[in-house]
């Protein structure tokens, strides 16, 4: 058992665990934060995907003790208050799911690729987003909901 400590959605956390447990476990069962998905195990669905310094990350892959000193935020924490990120509402404007099981994964991903990308063409969209599934088939809702909240984060019309 180790001593982990971290930032979480904006809020420092620390807690005694094995170092090499998968993150999205202990996102999952010691702090009660379900937004992160297990999907495949092996980082090919992006179910589970969680950023770690703004950047999107598998969290099936990741060791928590890879993760000391860093900011992780959830689906659970990129929303401000009650006010939802562009991506979030995008989403639901779009209808941009239908299950909503790979939803979570879907919006953090977009969110990394529009911090380095901000104004991403569809053919952009469809590849940056190529390792998050859904096996819904919402993908062209998905990516106009990602095209509008790169239009609103760069401050266009709403």
């Amino acid at each position: 058992m180790e001593k982990i400590e971290f930032r979480l959605n904006g809020r420092p956390t620390s807690l005694e665990t094995e170092a090499d447990r998968k993150l999205l476990w202990v996102l999952r069962s010691d702090l009660a934060l379900t937004g992160a998905k297990y999907g495949c195990g092996i980082g090919l669905c992006g179910a589970c995907t969680v950023l770690i310094n703004e950047e999107a990350f598998r969290s099936c892959q990741v060791p928590v003790g890879d993760i000391r000193g860093k900011e992780v935020i959830t689906i659970e924490g990129l929303a401000r208050g009650d006010v939802l990120h562009p991506l979030q509402k995008a989403f639901l404007d779009h209808q941009a799911f239908q299950c909503g099981f790979c939803t979570p994964g879907m919006i953090l991903n977009a969110y990394s690729l529009l911090r380095a990308k901000t104004n991403p063409s569809r053919d952009e969209i469809i590849t940056g987003m190529e390792g998050n599934l859904c096996r819904c088939g919402a993908h062209p809702r998905i990516v106009e909901a990602i095209r509008r909240a790169a239009l609103e984060m760069r401050g266009g019309p709403r």
